[in-house]
């Protein structure tokens, strides 16, 4: 899909961050858009700024993990403008856990945001938009976590993988069906976003006092943290989108320095060696 102009993208996830920057690029491309965040008063700001400078933009507060609020934000993006042409499931949070001692309510969080976020909006906008006929592309936010596991992250990283996979099955669905959507799954590692500071909107199960964690738990928390700051900048990440848009890229990795990491998982796999752990 190259020519962008006047067409629709639905961004969740799209106050801040990645989702905010892909929502930035896609304004400069001349396309009209649909905005979905949990955190309202940040919604409300992005939208705000985009309605400044004329772009025909919507907002809405919806929380992904729930298929209600994503139908209603489905309906919404239909009613005001017809079709959807880019759909971006980008709504992620992270968790920093061992495994044992990541709870129910953990699971549920994070995989309801991550994974669920993701399965809802393929479900309430993918019928309508094959029905419409035009060429589209979904983008659908994993992580290099979907393609390496790291210790103290597994929900986030079961999560990420899930999506890798559905993105993949999504791919070989519209392939066989000779569909006019295209696919792209994200797969970055640390950008420079608020992920580390994730659960100042959960909605579900306690948020983590760090301050009585153990010293582990709180070394790879603030490893996360500091990872993060000097992570590359949204804006690159965005590039990267709009990149494999326009090439029909399914796998986007905005950190080439990544691959041998990846490579020697897949080699671990194949030779049944014990797992590495990798360096990121």
């Amino acid at each position: 899909m190259s020519n962008l102009k006047n067409k629709v993208a639905v961004i969740t996830g799209a106050a801040e961050g990645i989702g905010k920057a892909i929502a930035i690029r896609a304004a400069a491309e001349g396309m009209k858009l649909v905005l979905a965040d949990i955190n309202a008063e940040k919604l409300q700001a992005t939208v705000a700024e985009f309605e400044a400078q004329g772009v025909e933009v919507i907002g809405q507060r919806v929380d992904v993990a729930d298929s209600t609020q994503m139908d209603a934000f489905a309906d919404a993006a239909f009613a005001r403008f017809g079709n959807v042409h880019l759909l971006v499931n980008n709504a992620g949070v992270a968790i920093s856990r061992p495994v044992w001692e990541t709870t129910l309510e953990d699971w549920q969080w994070v995989m309801g945001v991550n994974f669920y976020g993701v399965t809802n909006g393929l479900r309430a906008f993918i019928p309508r938009m094959l029905a419409n006929g035009d060429d589209g592309h979904i983008v659908n936010t994993a992580s290099v976590a979907g393609l390496l596991s790291q210790p103290s992250t597994a929900a986030y990283n079961a999560s990420k993988h899930a999506v890798v996979t559905v993105s993949e099955g999504l791919y070989f669905d519209l392939q066989l069906r000779q569909a006019k959507l295209k696919v792209s799954v994200l797969c970055p590692a640390w950008v420079k976003t608020g992920i580390a500071d994730a659960e100042r909107n959960r909605t579900v199960g306690e948020h983590i006092d760090f301050s009585k964690a153990d010293a582990v738990n709180q070394f790879t928390a603030g490893m996360m943290h500091k990872a993060v700051a000097k992570g590359i900048s949204v804006d690159k990440v965005a590039d990267d989108v709009f990149n494999a848009i326009a090439t029909e890229q399914f796998y986007i990795l905005t950190h080439p320095k990544i691959k041998p990491l990846i490579q020697t998982r897949m080699e671990d796999i194949l030779q049944q060696r014990n797992p590495t752990l990798a360096g990121l």
